[in-house]
């Protein structure tokens, strides 16, 4: 399904967007992503919303009697048909409901992701898995991405450097309803194998700044969805993140990658 993604977005908006880093909301990206008015950009933030949660296309139906909009269901049908026109959604072939496109997604990450605080007990979880450590060991970094894993249900993975990697969490990845398709599994298999090269390309160049990519952007594949950050920890500096389907939870795991990068860099 999620091949069809990237044959749906307008090649036009691809070749503009390859063009411009993804580590920054960018003021060219927003001025096109604002031709939308607020009733279609809430639309469409209810769309992707049920969409990351269920994993099944949304209809015009089920918004309409979620009572998220005192809009008559074929309204919300024109509205969602307008999205459509507009590169936001698709309309699978074997489904009345409608699913996000990349350019759907990036949207709903540049305008509705914000930072939150962490639930206590996803913060407690994250406290208990470094003991109270206070200096920077691997094992202990380790232990975090176990129990980041565990939260995200996604899969983690932590480079301490160009050739020391960790990961973990892949039965939570391969769980995922995308990845049942055996090619899909073929390609991140290797993907993983070669993490080492992957990671290699942009070790030394991401920000500080926690970066989101997905589709097309993902060096990891674009059937996928990630967040990375940096750590700075003492004189040990690297890069972990969340992998996951396109679909991925990007609130959620936003939040959590940001409370994890915030305890390694409390490590000497």
């Amino acid at each position: 399904m999620l091949n069809l993604l990237c044959g749906s977005i307008d090649s036009n908006f691809f070749s503009l967007y390859n063009k411009i880093s993804t580590l920054k909301i960018r003021v060219l990206i927003n001025r096109i992503f604002k031709k939308m008015d607020k009733r279609k950009q809430n639309l469409l933030k209810i769309i992707v919303s049920q969409y990351i949660e269920t994993a099944e296309p949304v209809s015009s139906k089920l918004i309409s009697e979620a009572g998220d909009f005192d809009l008559s269901s074929a309204t919300i049908r024109n509205e969602m048909a307008d999205l459509e026109d507009l590169g936001y959604i698709f309309h699978p072939h074997t489904s009345a409901g409608r699913v996000p496109t990349e350019k759907g997604y990036l949207f709903f990450i540049e305008n509705f992701l914000i930072k939150k605080d962490l639930p206590k007990k996803q913060q407690e979880t994250l406290n208990r898995s470094i003991k109270s450590q206070k200096s920077f060991e691997p094992p202990i970094v380790k232990e975090l991405a176990k129990a980041l894993a565990e939260l995200c249900e996604n899969a983690v993975f932590v480079a301490f450097s160009d050739n020391d990697f960790y990961y973990t969490g892949l039965a939570n990845l391969f769980s995922q309803p995308e990845f049942v398709e055996p090619k899909v599994i073929y390609h991140l298999s290797q993907v993983i194998d070669h993490l080492d090269l992957v990671v290699n390309k942009f070790f030394h160049d991401l920000e500080n700044e926690i970066e989101i990519t997905l589709g097309r952007q993902n060096p990891f594949g674009h059937d996928c969805g990630s967040i990375l950050a940096k750590y700075q920890a003492g004189d040990n500096n690297g890069i972990f993140g969340v992998l996951g389907p396109i679909r991925m939870d990007y609130q959620t795991n936003f939040n959590l990658v940001k409370y994890g990068q915030d305890l390694i860099n409390k490590l000497n």
